[in-house]
C-alpha cells in the first residue's frame, strides 16, 4: 500500500500540485496587485492548501472553531510538527491572517514574491532592530477581524515534541494587547516530518484552545501567556509526544 502510495504522489499529486502552486501565486500576485490584498493574500492560498490535502488523500479534522469571535484579531500561536503545519493553518483555521516568517523565506521563486505581495510579514531574526518595523506593519495588518500566526517554535521539530518557545509571537500581542489562541497540529510530524522525502498518509487534526487575553501589559504578561500557551498546545498532544 505504500508503495502504491508513492506511485500515486509521484505521477499524479506531485504534478498538480506544483500546477496548482504555480496558479496560487500568479493569483495571489497579480490579484494584490489590483487591489484587495486581504482577499487575494488569503483565498487563493486557503485553496491551495485544502485542494493539497484532498489531493494527497489527507483526512483533516478541526475542533474548537466556536471559541473564536468572527471580528477579533487574534494572534495565533501552534505548534510546529512539519511542512504541512501550513496546509493545515492555511486551508482550515478558517481565519484571515497574515503569517510572521523568517526573512528567507522570501527567496522561494514565486511563493516567496506571492507572499510578500499578500502582506505577509517577515521578519529577520539576526537583527533584532528591525523589531519595531515589523509591530508595525503587524499593528497595520490586523484589522477587521484579520489576525496573526506565528510559530513560536521558530523551527519545525526533529522529534514531535513541542520545543522551547521563542518570545517574538508574545511580545507583539503584548504590544497590540491582543488574545494569544494556541493551537495544537497533530498528524503532521507523521505526514511529513523535517527528515523525511516522502508524504506518509494519516489524519490531520487542527485543536483550536480558548484564547488568552492579556491581563497586564510588559514582560511579566509576555512570560504569563506564553507559559500558559505552552500548557494549552502540549495538553493537545498525544502522551508519547509531551515532555515527560
Amino acid at each position: 500500500m505504500v508503495i502504491f502510495y508513492i506511485i500515486y504522489q509521484l505521477c499524479i499529486a506531485l504534478p498538480i500540485f506544483l500546477v496548482l502552486t504555480l496558479l496560487t501565486a500568479f493569483t495571489t500576485i497579480i490579484g494584490s496587485l489590483i487591489g484587495g490584498a486581504h482577499i487575494w493574500g488569503y483565498y487563493p492560498g486557503k485553496i491551495w492548501s485544502q485542494l493539497t490535502c484532498y489531493l494527497l488523500l489527507l483526512p483533516v479534522h478541526v475542533h474548537g472553531k466556536e471559541k473564536l469571535n468572527p471580528h477579533t484579531s487574534y494572534v495565533f500561536a501552534p505548534n510546529h510538527q512539519g511542512a504541512f503545519d501550513i496546509f493545515l493553518i492555511y486551508g482550515f483555521l478558517g481565519r484571515n491572517f497574515k503569517w510572521m516568517m523568517k526573512k528567507s523565506l522570501r527567496k522561494i521563486p514565486f511563493v516567496g514574491k506571492a507572499c510578500e505581495s499578500a502582506g505577509h510579514i517577515f521578519v529577520d531574526r539576526r537583527n533584532p532592530r528591525t523589531m519595531l518595523a515589523t509591530m508595525r506593519q503587524a499593528e497595520a495588518s490586523l484589522k477587521n477581524g484579520v489576525s496573526l500566526v506565528v510559530f513560536p517554535e521558530g523551527a519545525r521539530t526533529y522529534t514531535g515534541q513541542l520545543g522551547t518557545f521563542k518570545k517574538g509571537a508574545f511580545q507583539v500581542a503584548d504590544d497590540l494587547q491582543l488574545a494569544v489562541v494556541p493551537v495544537t497540529i497533530n498528524g503532521s510530524f507523521q505526514v511529513l516530518p523535517r527528515t523525511a522525502k516522502w508524504i506518509h498518509w494519516h489524519p490531520l487534526t487542527l485543536i483550536i484552545h480558548d484564547p488568552i487575553h492579556p491581563t497586564s501589559k510588559g514582560p511579566e504578561n509576555v512570560a504569563n501567556i506564553m507559559q500558559q500557551a505552552y500548557k494549552a498546545i502540549e495538553s493537545g498532544l498525544p502522551p508519547e509526544l509531551q515532555q515527560r
